[in-house]
């Protein structure tokens, strides 16, 4: 049988975008096709591999067993542990049977009821999309009532993933799922994240997802002229097309960088007319792993 590497596998409630605050699973796929190392470093920066803070942890790698044990960074990627091949062990391979087994033991009651699947990583779009449908399918996964994918938006639908989230709203055991049962959210990637634009932002990628599912665009913002950007990148996105809802959110993986620029991001997002998505998981469980 096929199976997911799984960084991790939790319940909390969404910290960010359009299901703020909701109760969900957290499914993290381990890989992903980006590194995003300079977040909340100077933009002038030259990083030969890996994030310095990152780089520091892998000098220790041998000394964690779990991902509660690793470190929290304050720059680059707050999961990177789920993108660098440098902590693969972390992440064990799981049968969709396993997975599901674990969802339904983390649920309150036990089953589905209005709680939120959140399939994130890492990118969950680069390597597992042959195996997602085996896992939804299950019997327990029927009462499942709205998916999320959160993507950098890079990564199309193999087509027989496509015709399968086309169907999955409707469900001949419990009726027709809501219009905006599947979601994408898209944290499409700005120079600020030290990838390059050619490689980071796919408006046709985007506009694949949103003839599927419900799908919005989340930046994240460290200054000023990150928000301009934004809103240049924006305008390509529009032409293609895209229709939907954006964010700005700040920057910060530690609640002392998180707290510098919130407020700012915050009304930066009101100047441009533009939503602004909080980060629930850095004020309230200090972005541990596992929230």
């Amino acid at each position: 049988m096929e199976k997911i590497k799984i960084a991790e596998l939790f319940y909390s409630v969404q910290g960010e975008g359009r299901y703020m605050g909701v109760p969900s699973v957290f499914m993290r796929t381990f890989g992903c096709n980006f590194r995003c190392k300079k977040f909340g470093r100077p933009r002038d920066e030259e990083i030969e591999g890996a994030n310095p803070e990152v780089a520091a942890v892998m000098t220790r790698i041998s000394e964690f067993k779990s991902y509660n044990e690793l470190p929290l960074v304050s720059t680059g990627c707050d999961t990177y542990a789920a993108i660098y091949p440098e902590f693969k062990d972390l992440s064990p391979y799981r049968s969709p049977e396993e997975i599901v087994t674990d969802i339904m033991a983390m649920l309150p009651y036990r089953q589905w009821r209005d709680e939120h699947l959140v399939i994130t990583g890492g990118e969950p779009l680069l390597a597992w999309q042959q195996i997602y449908p085996v896992l939804l399918s299950r019997p327990e996964m029927l009462r499942l009532k709205e998916i999320t994918f959160e993507t950098n938006g890079t990564q199309l639908l193999y087509p027989e993933f496509r015709h399968f989230l086309l169907n999955w709203t409707l469900n001949p055991t419990f009726g027709r799922r809501g219009p905006n049962a599947l979601t994408f959210s898209v944290s499409a990637k700005l120079s600020c994240s030290g990838e390059s634009r050619e490689d980071a932002i796919r408006p046709d990628v985007v506009m694949q997802y949103q003839e599927v599912g419900h799908t919005y665009l989340k930046f994240v913002i460290a200054q000023e002229q990150d928000a301009e950007e934004a809103l240049e990148v924006l305008e390509i996105y529009r032409r293609e097309g895209f229709t939907g809802d954006v964010y700005l959110m700040p920057v910060g993986g530690v609640e002392s960088v998180y707290s510098l620029n919130n407020r700012r991001v915050a009304e930066l997002a009101i100047q441009h007319g533009l939503r602004y998505s909080d980060r629930l998981q850095v004020p309230l469980f200090k972005n541990e792993w596992g929230t």
